[in-house]
């Protein structure tokens, strides 16, 4: 198998918040892109950028002529209709050989099932879903999770260097989008635990600068009040870049990997539940640090 470095063809499918500066990456660093998203505005400003890209009409046409394809949509579900079950889907223009990379946040068990479909056409599947942030997709520094062959991998690792600067085999195929969901579990449970101290802390008299300074120099230190406790929260600006219903939909595929094995997680399942919740108060698009705001309504309801 060749290795994909530059000029290969990439497809890149999903121009999004994420999409966007993860492809502009492949871009700078010489890969020949080939464009589809619904939206015709975002890619005709993804070329205005990057006028080395070429916008098509369909994922057909993106895959035509491509090595290797990559989606970064908002689930399983659309991942699927863009490759396999859509008009002018992705996997009637890919050659056999082609390796199709699925960097969105899809459910681990339709991951492992579309596996099994594109290997019937003699296509490769990884699953690569990445950590980070839009700040890390600008910046090339995500990480990078990754399920499938570990030949697939090295492959495609020229690929991945390009966006990523961690990248970690996690097993076959769905075990990067199993540890993406479960790593975002540990996020959103650590991102409420933070924003009930503060509220507390506040509430007694205690200022929430100096709280997160004491969190991150004490064994309270985490993610959250590392990277969004001063940033985000306490000042208020609520603009980390990932929204509530993304994180919402993450935590419910990792209540639905715990479901699936038969397994009772009941803290897991309190998350799912906290997120849904404030989803349904705060609106889908709300940033995912606004959990804060949920946190004080829930509050000021139980005075």
């Amino acid at each position: 198998m060749t290795t994909l470095a530059p000029p290969a063809t990439i497809a890149f499918i999903g121009l999004g918040m994420m999409g966007r500066p993860m492809a502009a990456r492949l871009a700078e660093a010489g890969f020949k892109l080939r464009l589809y998203d619904l939206s015709q505005k975002a890619v005709s400003d993804f070329i205005g950028a990057h006028p080395s890209a070429l916008a098509t009409a369909s994922p057909k046409a993106a895959a035509q002529g491509a090595d290797a394809l990559i989606t970064m949509l908002p689930d399983g579900k659309v991942v699927r209709q863009a490759v396999i079950e859509g008009r002018d889907a992705a996997r009637e223009g890919l050659a056999p050989g082609a390796l199709v990379v699925d960097m969105s946040s899809s459910n681990p068990v339709d991951t492992q099932k579309l596996a099994r479909d594109l290997a019937a056409s003699g296509v490769a599947l990884l699953d690569a879903p990445v950590s980070g942030g839009v700040r890390r997709a600008i910046d090339g520094s995500l990480s990078i999770m990754v399920g499938g062959g570990a030949a697939d991998l090295e492959r495609a690792r020229p690929v991945f260097g390009a966006m990523g600067k961690t990248i970690t085999l996690c097993g076959p195929a769905g075990a990067g989008h199993a540890l993406k969901a479960l790593n975002n579990y540990l996020s959103a449970a650590g991102l409420v635990a933070m924003c009930e101290a503060l509220v507390v802390g506040e509430a007694f008299g205690l200022d929430p600068g100096t709280m997160v300074d004491v969190f991150n120099s004490s064994t309270g230190k985490s993610n959250a009040t590392e990277v969004k406790g001063r940033q985000f929260v306490v000042s208020r600006t609520f603009a980390a870049g990932f929204t509530a219903g993304l994180m919402a939909k993450d935590l419910r595929t990792a209540g639905e990997v715990a479901n699936h094995l038969g397994l009772d997680m009941p803290v897991l399942k309190q998350s799912v539940g906290y997120w849904a919740d404030a989803v349904g108060k705060l609106g889908a698009a709300a940033d995912h640090t606004e959990i804060f705001r949920y946190a004080e309504m829930l509050a000021e309801a139980g005075k």
